[in-house]
């Protein structure tokens, strides 16, 4: 039986060509060698199995070949090639760090710099996880490093280049390695199956792939495996199998699921999950992922940042259609809040259910529906027509007398119910005259809904928002106009009173983390009698506060008893706003506000400066 080698050893580059992934990279050193610009000390810096080391072998095999070919590559012919290629050259001199971090070693590395090379041109000491020399042996290596013979070159590998010494970072040239895309290495692991004689679906080299997360070496290793379980046959379900991933047809299904609206189902979906042993909070951050995805795969444009073969994303894109924009985000930011919640989360399932549930809320048609909460509640159907029609719509009754007080802005769910009452109305009126009972004369349309039908007219201003009354179905109508001066309430109210009111409104709707900081920053500025003022920073700010104005000025209103309070919002542009608080008057108001802070300050012997 043959020796067996695995295929990282195996199939690790030879040549600045045969490197995956780092072409700048490499056409950089091809150049410095071609041109003869070769610095003394080189840095290579970048994660786990991206080919540092292997660039540092092919860099110093290449400037000691004595015969390199025009592309600036080793030729594998020459003595110095062959010395190397047999692990026999005394020119180059691996080191590891890890295991030799002392003085004592940096010592004897210093000793041999002096030897000059016996062969080749130069001596090429590659020092590997150089961040664990100790503190000392960096110090010990300064001297040397910066001026070293000119037969000698350096060459330091890490995984960490911030635990480096500024001192040692100034002395080289620094190379950043980059991540190796899912790409490069779905094609690299293609080639290597096809040597091996290996038959692999793409969608399995893909999973690999991903599964490597930018590192070649993890990905060769993890390929011997599937393939030494697979038996030369890598299909994707044994792949999955055998790495424990979770199979991309469940995120396909949730998916149907949050579009459906169907909580249970999705509960299903995930006991599934559990109970083949994955993790919950791996699933929260795979659905994140996966919402990541169809959003990058929604544009072409973008569709690159999706890290797949050409298959995988006419799929994803395919997916992507479905969804909104908005709801993706929203998705997105859901997974992102259980995962910050997670790790003290007492009940973590519940956590995820819950996380479930929300998501498949987002595209509930609930009105009022603002997409800060996670979506909110269908509204359950009437099982019989009868309930549709309110009871009051159904037997005539005389009019309430009318009180001054009897009708506020909160009442803002009548106005939403308004369409289903004036329906009501209108069939319960007699219906209209006609000439000739024997003459065919289809049925008048309904009257448009109008002060006669129920339906109160509403005022839209500016920052605005106001409920009118109006006479139902009396007969004779008073003066709209004068009813509504004479129902509105005038109170008087302090700063403080409306302040307050405000930082209710804020202290309510923690979820809604655009409205409640841009109302943090900016509080009410008063202009003349009851209008006030507050200044935004961005078109965002402006939309979401003139979106939640109804509600702010209901809940104004009702704190301060005056029906008269008006807010303009304004977007600042660019000049120092006088209605923003500065910072010790946000202060000043949360002390006020929150007695604990009071003691807290009393306590320490602090004050207000």
């Amino acid at each position: 039986m043959d020796h067996y080698i695995v295929s990282a050893r195996k199939y690790r580059p030879s040549t600045f060509d045969s490197v995956v992934g780092q072409k700048a990279l490499t056409a950089t050193l091809k150049n410095a060698i071609a041109s003869g610009r070769l610095a003394h000390s080189y840095l290579f810096c970048g994660s786990r199995g991206v080919g540092k080391t292997s660039c540092a072998r092919i860099f110093a095999k290449t400037i000691n070949c004595l015969s390199p070919t025009p592309q600036g590559e080793a030729c594998n012919e020459c003595e110095s090639c062959r010395a190397f290629n047999e692990g026999n050259s005394l020119n180059i001199i691996e080191l590891d760090a890890a295991s030799n971090n002392s003085v004592d070693d940096i010592r004897q590395l210093v000793e041999q710099v002096q030897i000059p090379p016996g062969q080749g041109k130069y001596r090429v000491f590659i020092v590997d996880e150089v961040h664990m020399l100790s503190s000392a042996a960096f110090n010990a290596f300064l001297k040397t490093l910066e001026e070293p013979p000119s037969y000698v070159i350096f060459i330091l590998a890490t995984t960490e280049k911030h635990k480096i010494i500024p001192t040692i970072l100034s002395r080289c040239q620094i190379y950043d390695f980059n991540r190796i895309t899912v790409r490069d290495i779905s094609e690299h692991l293609s080639y290597v199956a096809r040597s091996e004689g290996i038959s692999a679906e793409p969608s399995a080299l893909n999973i690999i792939a991903r599964k490597a997360d930018g590192a070649m070496r993890d990905a060769l290793s993890i390929f011997d495996q599937v393939a030494a379980s697979s038996r030369g046959n890598i299909t994707y379900k044994s792949t999955i199998e055998n790495l424990n991933v979770l199979d991309f047809n469940y995120y396909n299904r949730l998916l149907d699921c949050f579009l459906e609206g169907k909580v249970l189902e999705s509960w299903l979906i995930y006991k599934e999950i559990r109970d083949k042993g994955f993790d919950s909070h791996f699933f929260i951050n795979g659905i994140a992922d996966y919402m990541r995805d169809l959003m990058v795969a929604r544009d072409p444009s973008t569709i690159v940042l999706l890290e797949a073969d050409d298959e995988a994303r006419k799929a994803m894109a395919e997916k992507a259609v479905k969804c909104h924009p908005e709801f993706l985000y929203r998705a997105m930011n859901l997974c992102n809040e259980a995962d910050l919640n997670y790790r003290t989360a007492s009940n973590k399932q519940f956590l995820v259910e819950l996380t479930l549930a929300k998501i498949c809320q987002l595209l509930s048609p609930s009105p009022g529906n603002s997409g800060e909460g996670g979506g909110q509640l269908q509204k359950i159907a009437a099982t019989d027509a009868k309930t549709d029609t309110p009871p009051a719509a159904k037997s005539p009754v005389s009019p309430p007398s009318k009180a001054p007080a009897t009708v506020q802005p909160s009442a803002q769910p009548s106005v939403q119910q308004a369409p289903a009452t004036a329906v009501s109305v209108a069939t319960d009126a007699p219906a209209p005259p006609y000439s000739a009972p024997k003459k065919t004369v289809s049925p008048p349309p309904p009257p448009p809904a109008s002060a006669t039908t129920g339906k109160r007219p509403i005022k839209h201003g500016i920052g605005t928002f106001s409920i009118s009354s109006a006479g139902n179905r009396q007969p004779q109508q008073s003066p709209s106009l004068t009813n509504e001066a004479a129902s509105k309430r005038e109170a008087s109210y302090t700063a403080t009173q409306l302040n307050a009111a405000w930082q209710e409104y804020i202290n309510a709707h923690p979820s809604s983390h655009i409205l409640i900081n841009t109302m943090r920053a900016s509080f009410p500025a008063h202009v003349a009698d009851h209008t006030y003022r507050v200044m935004v920073e961005n078109e965002k700010q402006h939309e979401e506060m003139l979106s939640a104005m109804p509600s702010i000025l209901s809940t104004l209103h009702d704190a301060t008893s005056n029906d008269l309070i008006n807010i303009t919002v304004e977007i600042n542009k660019g000049e120092a706003s006088p209605h923003t608080w500065n910072e010790r008057q946000v202060l000043s108001h949360m002390v006020e506000n929150n007695p604990e802070l009071r003691d807290f300050i009393d306590d320490m012997q602090l004050t207000i400066g």
